[in-house]
Order: C-alpha cells, then sequence, then structure tokens
C-alpha cells in the first residue's frame, strides 16, 4: 500500500515553504554540501506545487497510485516502485512526456536540467536535458519528506490509502450526525 503526501486547503496559508523545503533536500542529496545560496531559477524545481485561488491555497503532489498511469506509459520504464513509492530512474529518463499525459491528477511534469556535455576530449559546453520530476516522499531522507517536516501550519500529511479511507469515514459520519440533528429541531 502505497503512502502519499495530502494537504488541508483550511491550514494551508500559500507560504511556499514546502517547495523550498523540496528542492533544498533534492538538492543536498544529489550533491554534498549544497548552500541554499546555490539555489537559483535553472535549479529551483519543487516536486511539489502550491496552488493559489481566490480565498485559498493548498499543494498538489503525487498520488502515488497503485497501479500508477505515468509508469506504465513509461517506453523506459524510467518510473519505479519500491516498497510503497515511485520515483524516476534519470539516468532512463528520455523527457518524452508520455508520463505527464498519463497522470490522472496533473503533478507529473518535465523539466530541463543543466549537464555538461562532452564535445572532444578537451571541449566541454552546458547543455540541458529533459527529465520527468515527481514527489518521491524523499525517500532519501529517514526523517521522511521534507515539506511535511517544514510546513509552519501542519497542513501536509503523509498517509497511506487505509488511513485517508478512515479519515473519509469519519468526515461523512460526523456530518451525518451534524446534519442528522438539525433535522430533528
Amino acid at each position: 500500500m502505497n503512502r502519499f503526501i495530502i494537504a488541508d486547503p483550511k491550514k494551508c496559508i500559500g507560504c511556499h515553504t514546502c517547495e523550498v523545503a523540496c528542492v533544498v533536500s533534492h538538492q543536498q542529496a544529489e550533491q554534498d554540501n549544497l548552500a541554499i545560496e546555490q539555489i537559483n531559477e535553472q535549479n529551483f524545481q519543487p516536486r511539489i506545487h502550491v496552488i493559489k485561488g481566490f480565498t485559498i491555497s493548498t499543494a498538489v503532489v503525487c498520488h502515488q497510485c497503485e497501479d500508477a498511469p505515468c509508469a506504465n506509459v513509461c517506453p523506459n520504464g524510467a518510473i519505479i516502485h519500491n516498497k510503497d513509492y515511485y520515483y524516476v530512474d534519470q539516468e532512463k529518463c528520455i523527457g518524452c512526456k508520455t508520463c505527464v499525459i498519463a497522470c490522472p491528477y496533473g503533478t507529473m511534469e518535465v523539466v530541463s536540467r543543466p549537464v555538461m556535455r562532452k564535445l572532444t576530449a578537451l571541449n566541454t559546453i552546458e547543455a540541458f536535458k529533459a527529465e520527468a520530476n515527481k514527489c518521491d516522499l524523499c525517500h532519501h531522507r529517514e526523517e521522511g519528506p521534507a515539506c511535511i517536516e517544514v510546513c509552519p501550519t501542519q497542513a501536509l500529511v503523509c498517509i497511506d490509502r487505509d488511513a485517508l479511507d478512515e479519515m473519509v469515514k469519519e468526515r461523512r459520519r460526523r456530518a451525518a450526525f451534524e446534519s442528522g440533528a438539525d433535522l430533528l429541531f
């Protein structure tokens, strides 16, 4: 059973702290001792996105689907299931965007990452490689997802489908009780 992150729009204040924590966490996992000052527009590519509406805001993140459509359509098998999450093997990813089209939640994206390409034995140039980008629940961190840890309002929670089903049942029971109480009077 896959775990995934849900956001409570009643608690989210739209501060984007989760996005920054995501980028810093993944940059540090890829490059040791990365200073926060080294993060710029080119490498600021969070795997969670805050969406702001007129009156509310919320974070949108991969749902870690049980039978993930993104993984099923990937021609290179670059989206891999590991225990209770999916991640993108960037060595296999060709940036074809089939996963973006297949994702029912719109949480997959293809981003451009700078890479150094060898022209000759002595010459290299900076080029860009298109790669799929999605939440991997910060599998490189023992503490779990960085976004959850830093959220100032605790709007983000990592749960599994069973826990979500229980939350839904409880909310339905409360709603039925509250509306039923109104009907009695």
